[in-house]
């Protein structure tokens, strides 16, 4: 099965996008790493910079239909990137529409809060965005890793890099 990495150009959290990815692989699905521009786009290590990655597709071509589960990894920039998007705001809303699990961490879920995905559903993040994510109707916790089925499809969630191996374990669990 593919499983779309949705990812704006730059300031994505590296161990967010790389730790998924590896646990997607060694599921024995295939990863894909969608972003609003083709070419590549650079990661962080927090504040320094990290490796860049090769895009698989442009949000203008990837269908919802054709992955398995959304993954959203975090980075402040990468994630207040992506809610400017109209088309990855809509991919992102065309995930939840279909019922299909859908996996953020950090700062990854603005994306989702300008699709109206977290009404009504219990998530996690950075601390940071817990006002951002109340206001946006959903119930907000502090926990390691957090998994709503009050909606169409999972809905996985998690704070920060040092939750990744829960929230990896959640991730394969639902695909």
């Amino acid at each position: 099965m593919n499983v779309a990495f949705l990812v704006a150009k730059e300031g994505i959290e590296q161990l967010e996008l790389t730790e998924p990815w590896k646990a997607v692989e060694q599921a024995g699905h295939r990863p894909v790493l969608i972003s609003p521009e083709a070419g590549r786009v650079q990661a962080f290590k927090h504040l320094d910079k990290g490796d860049e990655f090769d895009v698989d597709r442009t949000v203008a071509d990837a269908r919802a239909d054709d992955y398995a589960a959304l993954v959203l990894p975090g980075g402040v920039p990468n994630g207040d990137q992506l809610r400017m998007s109209a088309d990855a705001v809509a991919l992102a809303a065309a995930f939840a529409e279909a019922g299909k699990p859908i996996a953020v961490i950090c700062h990854g879920g603005w994306v989702l809060i300008e699709a109206d995905v977290p009404r009504g559903r219990r998530i996690t993040s950075w601390p940071s965005m817990r006002t951002d994510f109340r206001n946006a109707g959903a119930e907000w916790v502090d926990e390691e890793v957090v998994v709503d089925t009050t909606g169409p499809g999972a809905l996985i969630s998690s704070r920060k890099p040092d939750d990744l191996p829960a929230f990896c374990k959640e991730l394969v669990a639902h695909l």
